[in-house]
């Protein structure tokens, strides 16, 4: 395991280390604005103190908030991305830092206050020369907590389509890549570590030099400011030709990994536009769609069938004669066009543990439902909440099963065959299917809809790159059923790089040299 661990990391280096300063960028961001905000509330609310304990309490509310849920609430005012990752790190970060500043200012003896009201000192001067110096020591254990804290909790930025390290943990978790994940996992704890260990030293200079202690805090802040001008000239660098740059989005699953990756060599290949990849945004399309709506996002590999239940919110069975419709709501509604129909069709399914299927006999849905009450289901998020998913499979079945256990996408087959689960949802192209010990059973009463592979791609961005359409045109019918479950396979069961997997099919196919 561990020279698989350094293989990968010699193979992909440029990618982790790419994340990591993705990962430094989004946390160090967080951790400015929250020391700035949460200075001035601290100095607010030791100078006026009967207002601390209210300030204090709403601080201490937000923060039990759960993660994924402050995330999903700030979606529709800030979109997805590193934006909406900024507020939520800034906010989870600002009660150590509020609770510090008060703290080390409360803490000041009252007799050096005094002091110097006597000599002369104004409100200002007593908080800059005075309170901030003495309280220094408590507010760098505050930062310290702060910023360690901010570190690992900026690995579910990538659930929303932020960067960070958190796409190499969900990716590898996604793909059945263990080595991937562990190598997030690390270089998230290394970064908290070596960044705490140069507070500390920073932490025990103050302390060791009671009588500089004015001196230590211009320091501080001088040192705050130039890093903060070289993440900003960083920043601005890596961004300044992001006009030439079209985003393309998957979701957190293997094929679209590969999909996204053939999109993207195809495009730069084909044309002079350059590709940005945001991988494994979590939620898929419904933090997806929402992207391409605001212009986050550009493109996206999507299926036809979830368009039209998911997106235009249709209730009931898609089969593809209902394309030019599905072509027709997105254009009048969205301004999107689809393009580029792949050729293979990644329909609903669902699979038994095969135990369970040669002790009930299962062959069907219809005989899965005479023994449902006595089974757990495992399904994905997205497949409780789409219109044509669980409530409306149960209720055309009749199923009743014992439990239900919501799972993510990388992980149900992980659970069917450690016996967590007895059913779950499948998708036809599942590169896991042939490897896991389990039955597909037959859909006899035909409920799941076709869900055929394409790219939806925003009007303005064909306009601009009309070249764009040859590139999605050439890619039109490229893989059937069956390849794209080998593709997924070799990626998940074989352990192969998705984006090498993606760049030898094209080649064997002829599409690149």
């Amino acid at each position: 395991m561990l020279n698989e661990v350094l293989n990968l990391f010699q193979e992909k280096s440029s990618f982790f280390i790419n994340l990591l300063y993705q990962h430094l960028q989004i946390s160090f961001i967080a951790v400015m604005i929250a020391c700035i905000i949460g200075l001035v509330i601290g100095i607010i609310i030791s100078e006026f103190n009967k207002s601390s304990k209210y300030v204090l309490a709403i601080i201490n509310f937000v923060y039990t908030i759960p993660s994924i849920s402050l995330l999903g609430f700030l979606i529709p005012f800030s979109g997805i991305g590193d934006n909406t990752a900024i507020i939520a790190l800034t906010i989870y970060a600002l009660l150590p830092m509020v609770r510090n500043t008060f703290t080390g200012i409360e803490n000041i003896d009252d007799a050096i206050i005094e002091a110097a009201k006597g000599m002369g000192s104004t409100r200002f001067q007593i908080i800059y020369k005075i309170k901030l110096p003495l309280a220094m020591p408590v507010i760098m254990a505050g930062i310290r907590n702060m910023i360690t804290m901010t570190i690992a909790l900026a690995g579910i930025a990538s659930f929303i389509g932020a960067g960070g390290l958190g796409i190499a943990i969900y990716r590898g978790i996604t793909t059945n890549n263990t080595s991937m994940t562990i190598i997030g996992s690390l270089l998230i704890a290394i970064l908290a570590i070596v960044i705490d260990l140069i507070l500390g030293i920073i932490e025990k200079r103050i302390l060791s030099r009671k009588y500089n202690l004015k001196k230590d805090f211009k320091i501080f802040v001088s040192a705050i400011v130039c890093i903060s001008l070289i993440i900003g000239a960083l920043t601005f660098y890596k961004n300044k030709d992001d006009n030439q740059v079209i985003h393309l989005a998957t979701k957190p699953m293997t094929e679209q990994y590969i999909i996204g990756s053939m999109i993207k060599e195809m495009i730069e290949e084909k044309t002079d536009i350059k590709v940005e990849v945001t991988q494994g945004v979590g939620g898929g399309t419904s933090n997806i769609h929402p992207g391409m709506v605001s212009g986050e996002f550009d493109m996206y590999p999507e299926y036809t069938s979830t368009g039209w239940n998911m997106v235009l919110k249709h209730d009931g069975f898609y089969n593809e004669e209902m394309y030019d419709d599905l072509v027709k709501e997105y254009s009048e509604q969205f301004n999107f066009t689809w393009t580029g129909i792949l050729g293979f069709n990644d329909s609903y399914g669902l699979a038994v543990r095969k135990e369970i299927a040669d002790k009930y006999n299962l062959k069907t849905y219809s005989d899965l439902a005479k023994v449902s009450d006595e089974l757990v289901f495992g399904g994905e998020y997205d497949f409780f909440e789409r219109p044509d998913g669980y409530n409306a499979l149960s209720e055309k079945y009749n199923f009743k099963f014992k439990k239900t256990m919501d799972l993510d996408i990388g992980l149900k087959y992980k659970a069917i065959n450690e016996g967590k689960v007895d059913v779950m949802d499948i998708f036809t192209t599942d590169g896991q299917l042939s490897a896991s010990d389990v039955v597909v059973l037959k859909d006899d009463k035909e409920f799941f809809s076709t869900a055929m592979g394409a790219m939806v791609v925003r009007d303005e961005i064909l306009n601009k790159y009309p070249q764009l359409e040859d590139v999605f045109n050439e890619m039109e019918g490229i893989l059937n059923d069956s390849e794209m479950a080998k593709l997924n396979y070799m990626v998940e069961t074989e352990g192969k790089d998705a984006e090498a997997v993606a760049h030898d099919y094209l080649v064997k196919i002829g599409l690149l040299k």
